[in-house]
């Protein structure tokens, strides 16, 4: 008589889950990394603050210098609801510009980009998602602050010769054109960060090219100031949300064009860096 002997049956283990890295799913990483940041919450609290408090402040000494009946201030010769509301605009880049800067070379401070480079092997695409993702984050906040700067400031200045409304010519077109610098400012932020790799490096140079760099040109001949100020990175931004201009600036079109000429430049020497060297 024989006897069959059975083998115990094998368990298969379960599969695995198969991650592929595309486009949308790099983007949703970036996403995540950004927003799990303390610093982002901060700074873009911070960038909000700026962008209203200042633009009230501004509004509302103007209407004091208005209503006192002492002669104006020459700071307040001509200003109009768009400009006092959006006086803020140069305190909210700075802080949009060095959270670009600590968004890209954050990583590279404590090392986390090799993770992210071995998961994402091709490289570029973690440099375009982490200027997207950033970039219109950085917009967004910009479109709703100078809206919200706007309405308020303005209802601070009614009566005055400075008041205005959405109606006025060119109003919306100043408020959108105030967020989309703002939103390019932190692109641009994005890619000195990947460009240097150093935050404090990031910083410097940001600094240096949105405000240090404008006041040294001022030293220089006039005719050499006419040449070269209207093309410096803050002065074609600022050109794209002013309402007049004149023979010394460029219209909002050019000045969009001259900016996002110096993103570019700044993201195509970040993408070469990030391709020919190790992290």
């Amino acid at each position: 008589m024989s006897t069959i002997t059975t083998s115990p049956a094998t368990t298969a283990a379960p599969a695995r889950p198969v991650y592929r890295v595309t486009t949308r799913n790099v983007l949703r990483s970036e996403w995540t990394k950004l927003w799990s940041l303390r610093s982002t919450w901060i700074t873009l609290g911070l960038g909000l603050v700026f962008l209203l408090a200042f633009g009230l402040i501004s509004a509302a000494r103007y209407r004091s210098n208005i209503t006192s009946g002492q002669p104006l201030d020459p700071d307040f010769a001509g200003a109009t609801a768009v400009g006092l509301s959006l006086f803020g605009t140069n305190f909210t880049q700075l802080a949009l510009g060095v959270l670009g800067v600590l968004v890209a070379a954050g990583e590279y401070s404590t090392g986390m980009v090799r993770s992210t480079l071995a998961a994402v092997p091709r490289r570029l695409p973690v440099l375009w998602s982490k200027s997207a993702v950033f970039g219109l984050v950085a917009l967004l906040l910009g479109v709703v602050g100078a809206f919200a700067a706007f309405l308020f400031g303005s209802s601070i200045v009614s009566g005055t010769p400075a008041a205005m409304t959405l109606s006025h010519p060119d109003v919306v077109r100043s408020l959108l054109g105030a967020g989309l610098y703002l939103g390019l400012v932190g692109v641009l932020g994005v890619a000195l960060g990947a460009l240097l790799r150093s935050v404090a490096g990031g910083i410097s140079v940001l600094v240096a090219a949105l405000m240090l760099i404008p006041g040294l040109i001022s030293l220089l001949p006039k005719t050499w100031q006419a040449d070269i100020g209207p093309y410096l990175p803050s002065n074609a931004g600022q050109s794209m949300f002013a309402l007049t201009h004149d023979s010394t600036s460029l219209s909002p079109t050019a000045g969009l064009l001259v900016f996002l000429g110096w993103t570019a430049l700044a993201l195509g020497g970040a993408a070469v860096r990030l391709v020919r060297s190790d992290a």
